[in-house]
């Protein structure tokens, strides 16, 4: 048994600890700094940044969900924007966290405001898909159910198209490869479920969120982040035909500020290095973009993939909040 949620998990928050320190930065500082990309360790203390924790308010709230069974839209808006809002006033969310998901959450603490007026539509940051991982590992969640949560834990802070089109995507990758996908196909399978839901608005999980952007209808608002998606995975194939490990990856698909960059250049990482997955999450540690969000993904791709026993043990014993990394996946894996 490979473990998926456990490798996923871990992977995750083992990038997002790798990539911190040099995020901002560009390559040649980051190797002035760490020396060759290859060789790069895992930082002792080995602290993760907000991408780690906002993953596990998600987790909390697919837990309190689960004791209900099956969570419908309105009590899973509740649940994660608790969670949110909980993270955003801890003692703990002193690394550097977005100004998105800080402003969204300032807002959503009024609990007499509805979710989507707190919403920035006008957001499509990296913050939306750098902590859904959960919702592609948690078991017995059907794909109606985990697409529309997908796209509203994203909306609860960024409400682009672009955002929740990416969230979906980036919880689906995470799904096909913890379910045995091969990953020389993944590209295919994200395009053709791009283009499957391209038009396709979520009323019942989004309500009329739509109406607080300038399209005319709501399958124009999220064709245009689907559009936006499509467009980077064409971008992702490209640059996989004529990869070159020793090239920053940020320079094919983007540095990884936006959700549709980072979804694609940590898979282009994970991709490089399929049965490498400390390369792969060195490699996206060392890139001229958001380093800790490219990591963490590629290392939530990389675990999903190849299970739990994927990371040396030199490095999960000491990663910030391992205790409860390995809970919930223990807790998702059995």
């Amino acid at each position: 048994m490979k473990r998926a949620a456990t490798g996923s998990l871990m992977g995750l928050a083992l990038g997002d600890a790798l990539g911190f320190p040099t995020e901002f930065n560009d390559v040649p500082s980051i190797l002035t700094k760490c020396g060759p990309w290859r060789e790069m360790e895992l930082p002792r203390p080995a602290i993760v940044t907000d991408d780690t924790q906002m993953t596990l308010a998600l987790c909390r709230a697919l837990e309190a969900a689960s004791a209900r069974g099956v969570c419908g839209p309105e009590r899973f808006a509740h649940l994660t924007r608790r969670e949110y809002v909980a993270w955003n006033v801890s003692p703990d969310n002193n690394r550097a966290p977005g100004t998105t998901c800080i402003r969204a959450c300032e807002l959503l603490a009024d609990e007499e405001r509805d979710w989507r007026d707190a919403s920035q539509v006008h957001s499509k940051g990296c913050g939306a898909n750098m902590r859904v991982a959960p919702l592609g590992l948690v078991p017995h969640l059907d794909d109606e159910v985990r697409s529309g949560a997908a796209q509203l834990q994203s909306a609860l802070t960024h409400g682009h198209p672009t955002a929740l089109a990416a969230g979906d995507l980036t919880a689906y990758a995470v799904r096909l490869l913890a379910r045995g996908a091969e990953p020389m196909g993944l590209v295919g399978q994200l395009r053709s479920y791009a283009l499957e839901n391209r038009t396709r608005y979520r009323e019942t999980w989004l309500g009329d969120l739509w109406t607080r952007s300038q399209d005319p209808s709501p399958e124009h608002f999220i064709a245009r982040g689907w559009d936006e998606c499509l467009a980077v995975l064409e971008r992702l194939e490209a640059a996989l035909k004529h990869a070159n490990a020793e090239t920053d990856p940020c320079l094919a698909t983007g540095e990884g500020w936006i959700a549709e960059e980072a979804l694609a250049t940590g898979l282009l990482c994970f991709l490089q290095f399929v049965d490498e997955p400390v390369t792969a999450l060195r490699r996206a540690a060392c890139t001229s973009g958001d380093s800790d969000s490219i990591a963490c993904l590629a290392g939530a791709f990389a675990g999903a993939h190849l299970g739990a026993d994927a990371w040396p043990a030199a490095w999960t014993e000491r990663i910030e909040y391992r205790g409860e990394l390995l809970a919930f996946g223990a807790l998702w894996d059995a």
